[in-house]
């Protein structure tokens, strides 16, 4: 008789979802299945419908999640050919700030007739960045105020958070904010259908809605002064318990079973971000180790057993992933993006031939013609902020740059230098916290880009003058997330009672590493010295050109 314990994580990404089935006692992947969302990210009109969206919108339809929920996952199981029964647990990871308002069936209002037209009744997916103004309003008047809670979050909080969306939303669809009983984070959602009952999770938010452990939500005056209309919002449309990450949300229902090929009754997880669900994911669980999550962006992630503030972070959450420690979230806006643009938009027809002649992707071309190059060979430097600048900067507007180009720059050394400029992000952001007090001692990278460049990676090393360790999957947070439902079963039901017991026992990483090479070293550290003076003198309102142009390219 198979007495083996299984959990399912499910991964939600920006253009798919995953679920994955994972042998509890050891970690081993048995079964994995993405389903692509049907209407993706929407950005241009809404589904069916006329309706053209503004610029910087970007939603999703929440049936594609559910979705995920009758397709992938009856799928795991049925690949893998286990028993039902020999699930024990559920967990749930999602893009961040993502969220929708729901009627007070937890029905989404852009299910209903009369609002299926307007935009503002769709999910705001984490990279709607249209309440832009929201959030600038917000930080001037907290910064006005000298709101202690600015800190935290690195002294701006982004367009892409919780409360610049549902003030956008006030501000320009009244009778969407006014016939919502919730706004809910997407993970929230999704957790909530699974079991009958809202629950909060505090990964998202601490991170993404202003709520800390011991202070709570942001004050009803503040607010006030933001929008009469919203003075209340955290006691009405953003109520429910807010429950640590790795505690039990609650129970699968009958009805969710069903349509998920479950057996009813099983520990679903109170959900997390996407991005921290690596951290365990890898295996980190102490202080001092900063974890990679490197695909179109990065996200970087640090234990720490003490709060401070540092300039620009995401967030510092008590308890935000792991119990006991304080969670930093830092980020650059986008690395994988920047590599996908360039080899997109900008490779000449040649390089694209010859990849096809050798049979190799175009990215894996221009890696092999790129790793040929000496460091400060191709005397290029770039900006990585294609997509603007997360950490330390956040600001939106700024843009990428390209110095050095010369008739003889070749595709692979730009290809290079774009690399090394995401290398030196990252750098900047290890810096910023260790200016600070945080103790950084050693770097963990997950995701794909890991496995397919490992040019990439040998650079970050040299960057950073660290090495890196790598998980052994490119799918870490959908196993962390299966981590946090095998948490939520516990150990009577063949789970674990703590995170960190689960992560010792289900993480794995690959036994190569990436070591730095000292005389690369060497030279990294004067194109670094470099990078950090066009970061002050673009980034910091010395030269706003950027934002110049990028007003008159708007008109």
């Amino acid at each position: 008789m198979n007495t083996r314990k299984y959990a399912i994580g499910v991964d939600y990404g920006t253009e798919s979802g995953r679920a994955v089935l994972v042998e509890v006692s050891t970690g081993e992947i048995i079964a994995t299945h993405v389903t692509a969302y049907k209407d993706g990210v929407i950005d241009q009109h809404l589904p069916h419908s006329s309706i053209i969206l503004d610029q910087d919108f970007a939603l999703q339809n929440p049936n594609d999640y559910l979705t995920i929920l009758s397709t992938s996952v009856p799928e795991v199981i049925r690949s893998s050919g286990i028993s039902p029964e020999n699930v024990i647990g559920i967990g749930i990871d999602f893009t961040s700030c993502t969220i929708l308002p729901t009627d007070g069936h937890l029905e989404p209002l852009c299910f209903k007739e009369q609002y299926k037209e307007n935009p503002h009744a769709w999910v705001k997916l984490w990279k709607h960045h249209a309440a832009q103004d929201e959030a600038n309003q917000i930080n001037q008047i907290a910064l006005e105020q000298r709101e202690e809670w600015l800190k935290r979050y690195g002294g701006k909080i982004s367009s892409e958070w919780m409360l610049p969306k549902v003030w956008q939303i006030i501000n320009e669809a009244p009778v969407i904010y006014n016939e919502a009983e919730y706004f809910l984070e997407a993970a929230d959602w999704v957790t909530s259908i699974l079991t009958g009952s809202i629950k909060r999770n505090s990964c998202a938010a601490g991170y993404k809605g202003t709520w800390h452990k011991k202070e709570g939500y942001l004050s009803p005056d503040f607010l006030k002064q933001l929008h009469p209309g919203i003075q209340d919002l955290y006691e009405t449309k953003l109520r429910g318990e807010v429950i640590p990450t790795g505690t039990k949300a609650g129970e699968l229902t009958a009805e969710m079973a069903e349509l998920m090929g479950l057996s009813p009754g099983i520990a679903v997880a109170a959900g997390i971000i996407d991005a921290h669900a690596g951290v365990p994911g890898v295996g980190v669980t102490g202080p001092g180790k900063m974890v990679l999550v490197m695909g179109t962006s990065t996200c970087h992630m640090l234990l720490s057993d003490k709060e401070v503030y540092v300039e620009g972070i995401s967030g510092v959450v008590e308890d935000g992933i792991i119990p006991g420690l304080f969670a930093y979230e830092a980020g650059q806006a986008a690395v994988g993006d920047i590599f996908a643009w360039f080899v997109d938009q900008n490779v000449p027809a040649y390089i694209k031939e010859d990849a096809e002649n050798a049979g190799l992707s175009v990215h894996s071309l221009l890696e092999k013609k790129a790793s040929i190059l000496k460091p400060g060979e191709s005397g290029l430097l770039a900006l990585d902020w294609h997509n603007g600048n997360r950490t330390p900067l956040v600001d939106a507007d700024l843009t990428g740059l390209l110095v050095g180009v010369t008739l003889s720059t070749r595709p692979e050394e730009i290809y290079r230098a774009l690399i090394e400029s995401t290398a030196f992000g990252t750098r900047s952001i290890i810096d910023t916290f260790r200016h600070n007090g945080v103790e950084i001692k050693e770097l963990y990278a997950c995701g794909g880009l890991p496995h397919r460049n490992k040019l990439l990676m040998q650079i970050y090393a040299d960057v950073t003058n660290m090495e890196i360790k790598i998980s052994d999957s490119t799918i870490t947070p959908a196993i962390g997330a299966a981590m946090f439902g095998a948490v939520a079963a516990g150990s009577r039901n063949g789970g674990y009672d703590s995170i960190e017991t689960a992560a010792g026992k289900m993480s794995k990483l690959k036994e190569e590493t990436f070591k730095p090479i000292q005389e690369n070293v060497l030279i990294y550290e004067k194109l670094y010295k470099e990078y950090i003076h066009l970061q002050e003198y673009f980034g910091r309102g010395e030269n706003n050109v950027m934002k110049r142009l990028k007003e008159l390219k708007q008109g």
